[in-house]
C-alpha cells in the first residue's frame, strides 16, 4: 500500500513539472503585435511614394553616421501603412543631379525633386543632438515636401476626432532652431533623452514585439545600443509627423466644410 502511494506521489510530481515546463515555454514562445503607423491618406488607387534625403548634422559633433541615421528613417518611413519609400540612394543620386542634395531652399525646389522621383512627397531631416554614451541622446527634425495635388486625401471620409488618433505619440520635442526652407506641409521636431521617463516609457513601448521578453536585457537593449536607440528615434519621429499629417488634413477638410 505504502509503495503504491509513493508511485502516485511521484507520477503527481512528475506531471505538474511537466505541466509547469509546458506553460514557461508557452510563455517564451507567446508573441506580441508591435506598434503600427497608418497613413491618413487615400490608398484605395495606390499607395503613396515618399523619399527621404540624407539628414544633414548640426548636432556638434562628427561621431554621427548621416548614412546610418537616413537608412532608419527609410526603413521607419516603409513601416507605414499606406506609404512605400524610394531607397536612400536612389533619393542622393537624383538630389545631387539637381543640385539639393542639401535639400530643397523652398517649395519648387521640392517640387521639382518630388516630380524627378516620381514621388508624392519628400522629407528632409535634420540631426539636432547626438550623444551615443549611456544613457543615449538623438534630436530629430523632419521636413515633409508634398508635390502639389498629392497627399490631400484622407483615407475615410469621416470626421476625425483628433483626440483618438490611434498613433498618438507623446511629444517630447523641443524647437531646435532649425529651419527647412519653403512651405514644408508638416515639420516636427524631436529631443530623445533617455535620461527622461517618459521616453523611457516610450521606448519599451516600441521595443513590445521587437525585443526578446526573455533576454536579461529585455526592452533595455534598445538603450544599451546607439544604433537600435537611432531606430526607435527614427520610428517614433516618423510616427510624430503621420500624427500631424493626421490633424493637418482633418482642418483642411474643416475648411473645406466651411469656407
Amino acid at each position: 500500500m505504502l509503495a503504491r502511494v509513493l508511485l502516485a506521489a511521484l507520477f503527481g510530481a512528475t506531471g505538474i513539472g511537466t505541466l509547469t515546463g509546458c506553460e514557461t515555454g508557452d510563455k517564451r514562445d507567446r508573441f506580441a503585435a508591435p506598434t503600427a503607423i497608418v497613413a491618413p491618406y487615400d490608398t484605395s488607387e495606390r499607395d503613396v511614394v515618399w523619399a527621404v534625403l540624407p539628414p544633414r548634422n548640426e548636432s556638434g559633433t562628427s561621431v554621427v553616421r548621416t548614412d546610418i541615421v537616413g537608412d532608419e528613417l527609410v526603413a521607419a518611413v516603409q513601416q507605414i501603412r499606406g506609404v512605400r519609400c524610394l531607397p536612400l540612394n536612389r533619393s542622393l543620386e537624383v538630389a545631387r543631379e539637381l543640385g539639393l542634395e542639401d535639400g530643397p531652399r523652398d517649395s519648387g525646389d521640392a517640387t521639382r525633386l518630388a516630380e524627378a522621383l516620381g514621388v508624392d512627397g519628400v522629407i528632409a531631416a535634420s540631426i539636432t543632438a547626438y550623444d551615443p554614451y549611456d544613457p543615449p541622446i538623438i534630436g530629430l527634425a523632419l521636413a515633409l515636401y508634398a508635390k502639389p495635388g498629392a497627399m490631400a486625401e484622407t483615407a475615410s471620409n469621416t470626421d476625425l476626432d483628433a483626440f483618438s488618433l490611434s498613433m498618438a505619440f507623446t511629444d517630447f520635442g523641443r524647437f531646435d532652431g532649425v529651419r527647412f526652407g519653403g512651405d514644408p506641409v508638416t515639420t516636427v521636431s524631436e529631443h530623445l533623452d533617455a535620461r527622461d521617463h517618459a521616453v523611457l516609457m516610450t521606448v519599451k513601448s516600441f521595443a513590445e514585439g521587437r525585443s526578446d521578453p526573455t533576454s536579461a536585457m529585455r526592452w533595455r537593449v534598445y538603450t544599451a545600443s546607439m544604433e537600435l536607440y537611432t531606430r526607435f528615434a527614427a520610428y517614433h519621429s516618423v510616427g510624430r509627423l503621420i500624427d500631424q499629417e493626421w490633424l493637418r488634413l482633418a482642418r483642411d477638410a474643416r475648411i473645406r466644410r466651411n469656407p
